[in-house]
Parts: structure tokens; sequence; C-alpha cells
């Protein structure tokens, strides 16, 4: 059976928590920081502290984008995708919303809230 020890997962999630600190919400999922935080962001919080690694499930490590995220509407559109930036050049990471959201300046609260953690997960290798 094929092992990794977790230190070597938690190494990498320690690089995302320590570079993830912005969190975009965007219409598509981008592919660089300027695509994440400018060309296709409608909501952005900054300053974000991912959780500390743990577990993941079934197997690996994770960490996770806390769901206390309130992310500030700066355009109107519907948002399909989540990006993690350092906030100053890096794309970190980028994954799929489980379903898109209509977001408005202006509309409600003006802010765009998650509704549960997003999981940041390396899986256990696996034999091939």
């Amino acid at each position: 059976m094929p092992f990794m020890i977790d230190a070597a997962f938690d190494a990498a999630l320690d690089y995302l928590r320590t570079n993830g600190t912005r969190i975009d919400f965007c219409t598509q999922e981008p592919t660089t920081y300027a695509g994440a935080t400018s060309t296709y962001t409608k909501a952005n919080e900054t300053g974000i502290t991912l959780s500390a690694n743990a577990a993941g499930s079934p197997s690996g490590r994770r960490c996770t984008i806390p769901d206390t995220v309130s992310a500030d509407v700066t355009g109107d559109g519907t948002v399909t995708h989540w990006a993690l930036t350092d906030d100053t050049s890096l794309l970190v990471a980028t994954g799929a919303l489980t379903s898109g959201v209509a977001v408005l300046v202006g509309g409600g609260s003006n802010t765009f809230d998650l509704d549960a953690a997003i999981p940041l997960e390396i899986a256990d290798a696996v034999a091939i």
C-alpha cells in the first residue's frame, strides 16, 4: 500500500495557508492573478485566514477557506468560481462553487457570504 507522510502534505497546505490571503468570487475560472483579481472578479475579501491543517475526508490532509468569508461585491454578475491569491501577484488555488450565485452591487447587504467552508484537500497516495 502506498504511503506518504502527513508532513509532506502539510508542507504543501502550509504554502496555501501562508500565501492564500485574498479570495475572489469570479464569473469563470481564472488562470492568472489578473484574471482572478480584475478580469473575472465580482466580489472579494482580503486578509482571510485558512484553517489549520487536519485529516482529510476520506483520506489525506486538508485545510479550509472559512465559511466566515463575507466578500465585498464589486460588480454585477453570476459568480461560479472562487480564486485564492496572495493579494500581490500570485494565483494560489481556484475551484468551482457548488452552484452559480447572482451578485449585484447595491443589492441587499453588498456582500457575498459563503454558505460552507471550502476544503483544500490533498488525497492520500494510491497504487497505480
